[in-house]
C-alpha cells in the first residue's frame, strides 16, 4: 500500500521567492495561505475602521495602528498580513521596523467567503495562542463582528455596538455597527 504524500511545509524564504501577482501570502504553522485581492466593500470596511480607530489609538497613546500589506511575525517561521492591527508603543514611540513589533493588542480581519476558513480556523487560534488581546472578524455578509480574546472558546457576537477598551487604557471607543455597515455596504 502506498503512503500518502506529505503536505509541503512552506518557509518564509519560499514565500519571498513567489512572484508579485496581486495575491496576499501568509504563513501559519508551515501552511501557505493565499488570498486574492479583496473586493471593494472589504477595502471600504478597512478604510472606515482606520478612520475610527486611528484617532482613538493616537489620542490615547494605546499603540500604533497598521494595515496590510504587513510583515507581522508572532512566532519564528510565521508571517501574517492582517487587514488592521494595533501594536504597543515602544518607550512611548511607534515601532520603526517590522522586527520591533510586539504582540498586537488588536487584530482585525474583514472576512469574505474566500478567507473565512483562514480567519476562523487557522489564524484565530494562532492569534489567541500568541496572546493577541482581541481579534475581530468583521463579517460583511452577516453584518456582525466576532470578538475573540485569548481564553475564549466561542466568540462574542456583536451586531449593534462594539466597545473596545484595551488593557490599561483609561478610555474606550464605541463603534456603532449599524452605522458602520450602512456606510460600507449601503
Amino acid at each position: 500500500m502506498a503512503m500518502p504524500a506529505l503536505a509541503r511545509r512552506w518557509t518564509r524564504e519560499d514565500i519571498l521567492a513567489l512572484p508579485e501577482d496581486g495575491n496576499r501570502y501568509e504563513l501559519v504553522a508551515g501552511e501557505l495561505l493565499v488570498t486574492p485581492a479583496p473586493r471593494l466593500p472589504h477595502q471600504d470596511a478597512v478604510l472606515a475602521l482606520i478612520r475610527v480607530l486611528d484617532p482613538f489609538v493616537r489620542t490615547h497613546a494605546i499603540g500604533h495602528l497598521l494595515a496590510s500589506p504587513a510583515d507581522l511575525q508572532l512566532r519564528p517561521g510565521e508571517w501574517y498580513q492582517p487587514d488592521l492591527f494595533v501594536v504597543p508603543l515602544i518607550d512611548g514611540r511607534r515601532p520603526r521596523d517590522w522586527s520591533d513589533l510586539g504582540t498586537p493588542r488588536l487584530v482585525v480581519e474583514v472576512s469574505s467567503p474566500s478567507t473565512a476558513r483562514y480567519d476562523r480556523v487557522v489564524k484565530r487560534p494562532a492569534f489567541q495562542d500568541a496572546g493577541v488581546e482581541e481579534f475581530w472578524i468583521v463579517d460583511l455578509d452577516a453584518r456582525l463582528v466576532e470578538r475573540w480574546r485569548p481564553v475564549d472558546s466561542r466568540p462574542e457576537i456583536l451586531v449593534r455596538h462594539l466597545l473596545w477598551q484595551p488593557g490599561g487604557a483609561s478610555h474606550l471607543i464605541e463603534i456603532d455597527l449599524g452605522a458602520f455597515f450602512a456606510e460600507v455596504l449601503d
